[in-house]
């Protein structure tokens, strides 16, 4: 696994009309930002963070052109904020968020990187953005571009699974992937097509065209 670098961490109380202007629920007045170096994996973490505190994910935007080309060394490549009826909730699911960013990252097959992770149980943020239920599990799958589409269409081969989100080509990081349900093994089938089409591209990227 390719660790994910948190680069800055911040909490702010009595917030409410920033938090407003960003998108928190009225009487959610605490926030706790962060930044690091890998956006996708930082998602995941925030979801988690709602199902450890009474929190909600009120901002999260990936960066242009990823982490290897940030404005400033605590950019990175993501900004995630949640926000919180209370401090002591926000920090609680920043913990959570933190603890999870220890656990999920990128893999690689040869020089490319990819992101095949089960969700076995979707927090509010994730499954609002798959439009499913909260406890559903989803697979959460991330590539470059040709290889995204291309193990995407393996995923959804490979195990009873319903595309619920497919983030086209290039996205602000220059990737594309998407989150896909079904029962939990069923993800996880899923993520397994997925990571070997990718290792396949990365080991044979013209496959039998020979060119001309």
């Amino acid at each position: 696994m390719i660790p994910v670098r948190v680069l800055a961490v911040r909490y702010l109380a009595n917030a409410e009309e920033l938090g407003k202007a960003l998108g928190a629920p009225a009487g959610y007045p605490a926030l706790g930002m962060l930044t690091t170096d890998c956006d996708d994996a930082t998602y995941i973490a925030l979801d988690e963070a709602t199902k450890a505190a009474e929190v909600t994910v009120c901002y999260g935007r990936s960066f242009y052109a990823g982490a290897a080309n940030a404005s400033t060394p605590n950019a990175g490549e993501v900004i995630g904020i949640l926000a919180g009826k209370t401090p002591g909730a926000v920090r609680s699911g920043m913990e959570a968020a933190l603890g999870a960013l220890k656990r999920v990252g990128f893999s690689q097959a040869g020089e490319v990187p990819y992101l095949a992770h089960t969700v076995s149980s979707a927090g509010s943020y994730l499954s609002a953005e798959a439009g499913v239920p909260e406890g559903s599990a989803l697979a959460y799958l991330i590539a470059p571009p040709l290889e995204a589409m291309y193990a995407m269409d393996a995923a959804l081969k490979a195990a009873d699974v319903k595309l619920c989100k497919l983030y086209e080509p290039p996205s602000q990081t220059n990737f594309g992937g998407g989150l896909v349900s079904g029962s939990q093994s069923a993800c996880d089938a899923a993520c397994r097509a997925f990571a070997d089409a990718v290792a396949e591209v990365a080991q044979n990227p013209r496959g039998n065209d020979s060119g001309t």
